[in-house]
């Protein structure tokens, strides 16, 4: 819901989070109000309406993030969830998946296969050794004479004299050399499964699974530009000024949360920021293209959203995000889920249906140029993006 995707990161609707509890909210201000402070609260404030300023005060003086996409319905509809209520829904631990970046077959199965094989391998050994064993009584009952069996050492001299034999076999060890050089240099560059530990530990199951804050809250820039944009850290403290995790330590800070708060220079005691105690924090890159590769993350997440979704068979509560990254809702700790290499992309590009995007202003000029191909007309680069250098 719009809820859950813009406001339940600040605020519940029966306690006070970042910002105040939104039970009642309607009947505290005129719809009106509601209706201008909530895609454009800073505005505003600095436009020193009285009643933006004085619920800007009363609330720690704490920015609320504008949302300037958010239409008048889109508005009203938010309004109307607040005032039916939110179902309880209680989080079905089995349904979430433990933390770690390996996906498919787990440590254990693959021990597993290994001991099947080895034990199969075995078997296979001394069932042959028995067969042998058993023909060798039955001729000697027949009263047929056996050939004693060649030393192992002696038969082997013998093949390696063989100069077709050991052809063979040189043939073999290239072909086995030259694959796994071939895979090795296919695989150069390529980090599918790449988890790399970060200065602090953020949970996105925490956030993106059991709390469901939308992706685009912390990563704005998915929308709207070409880069997703990592969030800086006065995002979580609009929710990690008042949530600190004190349950869960015996009353103290969470350890990680306190990171926040040392990069920041904040106190929490005396809620001040003091800027020469302010540290930088190094996040550790998890997805990186070549810098030849031009990727836009807007072009995906807005203009091709339907044809991904269907092409991905993505459900409707699932952002289009996961296309990419996978399901970073079950992530303790994130990593890369797709291998970003150049025939992964272009192998979507070749399969992702977008003839049901007439309408998409985007495919506009290529629609325009197939027209004027039909009809024998004059058609240039220019045409199609073609003076668009940057």
């Amino acid at each position: 819901t719009l809820f859950r995707a813009k406001c339940s990161s600040c605020h519940a609707l029966d306690a006070k989070l970042v910002g105040p509890a939104l039970t009642g909210v309607s009947d505290r201000h005129s719809e009106e109000f509601l209706l201008k402070w909530i895609p454009n609260s800073q505005g505003m404030i600095a436009a020193g309406n009285p009643e933006a300023v004085k619920l800007f005060n009363e609330n720690g003086k704490v920015a609320m993030t504008s949302f300037p996409e958010l239409d008048e319905e889109k508005v009203k509809s938010i309004l109307a969830y607040i005032k039916e209520g939110e179902p309880k829904a209680a989080v079905d631990p089995s349904v979430v998946k433990a933390g770690g970046g390996e996906s498919g077959t787990s440590g254990l199965s693959i021990a597993g296969i290994v001991a099947i094989v080895l034990v199969g391998i075995l078997i296979l050994v001394i069932l042959g050794r028995a067969s042998k064993l058993l023909e060798r009584l039955i001729l000697q009952k027949q009263g047929i004479e056996i050939e004693e069996d060649v030393p192992l050492k002696v038969g082997v001299r013998k093949m390696f004299k063989n100069k077709k034999f050991v052809m063979f076999f040189i043939l073999c060890l290239v072909i086995a050399l030259g694959s796994w050089g071939w895979m090795g240099m296919w695989n150069t560059g390529v980090h599918t499964g790449y988890q790399p530990v970060q200065p602090i530990k953020f949970s996105h199951e925490l956030h993106a699974g059991i709390n469901q804050i939308d992706c685009q809250y912390c990563h704005n820039g998915a929308f709207k530009s070409k880069n997703a944009t990592i969030p800086s850290l006065n995002v979580c403290m609009n929710c990690h000024k008042a949530v600190q995790a004190r349950d869960n330590y015996d009353g103290e800070i969470s350890p990680e949360i306190k990171k926040i708060y040392n990069a920041l220079g904040y106190d929490p005691e005396t809620q001040q920021y003091d800027k020469s105690k302010e540290k930088p924090m190094e996040w550790v890159r998890v997805h990186n293209l070549p810098d030849f590769a031009y990727f836009n993350h807007s072009q995906h997440v807005v203009v091709a959203e339907d044809a991904i979704r269907k092409a991905k068979g993505l459900q409707p509560t699932e952002p289009v995000c996961f296309a990419c990254h996978g399901p970073v809702n079950t992530m303790e700790e994130i990593y890369q889920y797709s291998p970003l290499t150049m025939k992964w992309c272009i192998n979507c590009h070749k399969e992702t249906d977008i003839s049901g995007q007439k309408n998409n202003a985007f495919y506009a000029k290529v629609i325009e140029a197939h027209e004027k191909i039909k009809k024998g007309e004059k058609v240039t680069p220019a045409l199609l993006g073609g003076l668009e250098c940057g």
